[in-house]
């Protein structure tokens, strides 16, 4: 299961793969990171991107599918991945496990950091796909 803490709450989500995405603060281009939870860590499994530009130029070894560029960036497993909410991505981002999809970190109501990490060993099962904790 992966945790999402953001605003005193915690939502847990039933998945071992999500995917982040948002909009490029600058050139308004579409980002997205699948995260895969392995071995109580998140590993970043790809990244797509659609288009370039300040800070976001594709790797050598990326591949240009259905107007995406796909890679997999060479990153260190994770315990926890932490977004801070800003004026710059107002629109948060939105996290998807499978067919469900959340916003998280959107503004106003996503002042301060955001962390995405494995739940707890303890983390409550009963609501489904998702349950929120405060």
């Amino acid at each position: 299961m992966i945790c999402v803490a953001a605003a005193g709450k915690v939502v847990s989500l039933a998945a071992t793969l999500v995917t982040l995405s948002w909009t490029h603060t600058i050139e308004r281009v579409p980002w997205e990171e699948d995260w895969r939870l392995e071995e109580g860590r998140l590993v970043l499994a790809e990244a797509r991107v659609k288009g370039s530009g300040a800070g976001m130029e594709p790797p050598a070894d990326a591949r240009l599918i259905d107007g995406w560029w796909r890679f997999r960036p060479a990153l260190p497993p994770r315990a926890r991945i932490t977004l801070a909410a800003s004026d710059a991505v107002a629109a948060g981002w939105r996290l998807c496990a499978g067919e469900h999809c959340h916003t998280i970190g959107a503004l106003p109501d996503g002042a301060g950091p955001i962390t995405i990490e494995p739940c707890a060993a303890d983390a409550d099962m009963t609501a489904g796909p998702t349950t929120t904790r405060p």
